[in-house]
């Protein structure tokens, strides 16, 4: 049996005072503010670029954007599956009778990869050139000579 201390029982509670954290509005007031920097309480100032200017895009300044971009060094254009090669692959692929989902399977690619191989919509990759070489029996990459 549980053993209870004896004497008179002495409840010693201290006053809990519950505060509402200040928002981050609150902080902003002009109010606020000034009563910080009069009790010497350290207040930090930040200014944003173009902050409270509400300044819209002027035509002048677009044109001077459209104008860098013409000037700026224009990456050269992926070069995309040659004739020769989308051409290899159709006909080695109906040689063998088979679809481009066949095809696209054996390599383990998407049919979709196989489907821009030939229409010569696909950035070569040497990978799926090599896949498909081994699969089809056929000289896809280096020169071709017709």
């Amino acid at each position: 049996m549980p053993v209870r201390p004896t004497g008179g029982m002495k409840q010693e509670w201290e006053p809990v005072v519950l505060h509402k954290p200040k928002k981050a509005q609150d902080l902003r007031d002009p109010k606020v503010v000034n009563q910080a920097l009069r009790t010497g309480a350290q207040v930090q100032t930040v200014k944003k670029f173009d902050a409270g200017l509400n300044k819209k895009t002027t035509a002048a300044s677009a044109v001077v954007n459209v104008r860098k971009l013409d000037e700026a060094a224009e990456p050269a254009a992926l070069e995309k599956v040659p004739v020769e090669v989308r051409q290899a692959i159709q006909k080695a692929r109906i040689e063998k009778k088979m679809s481009q989902a066949e095809l696209a399977k054996q390599i383990n690619e998407r049919p979709q990869v196989v489907a821009e191989y030939e229409n010569g919509k696909a950035v070569p990759n040497q990978l799926v050139l090599a896949k498909m070489e081994k699969i089809l029996g056929v000289k896809l990459r280096g020169k071709i000579h017709k």
